[in-house]
């Protein structure tokens, strides 16, 4: 990604966060995913008096990407309302890994810097394709 692009989805994850509805747990979350056109798609976390039901933002902006047509993840902004930056759930790294187990990730908060991750290298012996049959 240039450092225009990485600006651009922290920009565009900072830009949703006010969207997030986290009536249960006060926890917002945006979340922008960079694709393989070069488009930008937006997500937030949208939480459920049936907690389970809830979605976190990285796999709204994951379902918005592929509506959209996204087939590859280029990279990911993800924005959080704390005091340091914080990486994606479990669950979230296993959603994004499907479309690239070396996805880039930046990391920040409302108004701090963002910090550089890969995706490999915070969910090492991704569980992938190719360990389901062929069929």
């Amino acid at each position: 990604m240039t450092p225009e692009q990485k600006q651009a989805l922290v920009d565009a994850a900072r830009a949703v966060i006010d969207n997030a509805y986290a009536p249960y747990s006060n926890f917002d979350v945006g979340a922008a995913i960079l694709d393989e056109q070069g488009r930008i798609h937006a997500g937030v976390n949208v939480e459920n008096a049936v907690y389970p039901v809830g979605v976190c933002a990285e796999r709204s902006a994951i379902s918005v990407a592929v509506s959209a047509g996204a087939k590859e993840l280029i990279g990911l902004a993800l924005v959080t309302r704390t005091p340091e930056a914080l990486c994606p759930c479990g669950m979230c790294r296993q959603a994004l890994a499907e479309f690239n187990p070396n996805l880039p990730l930046l990391i920040t908060t409302e108004n701090g810097p963002w910090e550089e991750h890969n995706l490999a290298e915070i969910l090492p012996n991704q569980f992938n394709r190719s360990h389901l049959p062929n069929k």
